[in-house]
């Protein structure tokens, strides 16, 4: 586990995909570039949903967002960029990051990256300010979301 300077938390519950697009359009509305945002949950929990309401509050139109699980990187113009990432089809550990050159995408201070299936990256180094969603829930039952975020050292 990696030492953290700082970290806060906060748990917002979606009822519906309406929902949880309006939680990650609201989050979205905060970002600045610079940030990497680590999605985590069950298949069919509603992280490609998350990342389009980010997209849509940063100038990106959420309809042309789909899920990278083949392309394992998705590059959206906005007011930022973002660079949205799936893990899914990749061995964990620090490798997966290295697959989708993470490290060179890391240098893009104007981008946000978002990652599904961030639990993959085993301890790939993040530079701050990290934000971990962790999504519980699917089907009929209503959706967690755990926000935390840490700035590390």
């Amino acid at each position: 586990m990696t030492k953290t300077e700082n970290r806060q938390s906060n748990t917002a519950i979606s009822n519906s995909p309406e929902e949880t697009f309006d939680i990650g359009f609201r989050f979205g509305e905060s970002l600045k570039g610079g940030e990497v945002v680590l999605l985590k949950g069950e298949l069919g929990a509603g992280k490609t949903l998350f990342t389009k309401g980010v997209a849509e509050a940063l100038g990106f139109d959420s309809e042309e967002v789909t899920s990278p699980s083949f392309t394992l990187v998705n590059i959206y113009e906005g007011r930022l960029k973002i660079y949205h990432i799936d893990l899914y089809r990749l061995n964990a550990g620090a490798t997966a990051g290295y697959a989708v050159d993470l490290d060179e995408l890391l240098t893009d201070e104007r981008a946000v990256i978002i990652i599904e299936w961030a639990d993959r990256l085993d301890n790939f180094p993040l530079p701050s300010p990290v934000f971990c969603i962790n999504i519980k829930g699917d089907g009929d039952e209503p959706r967690t979301l755990e926000i935390e975020s840490e700035t590390r050292p």
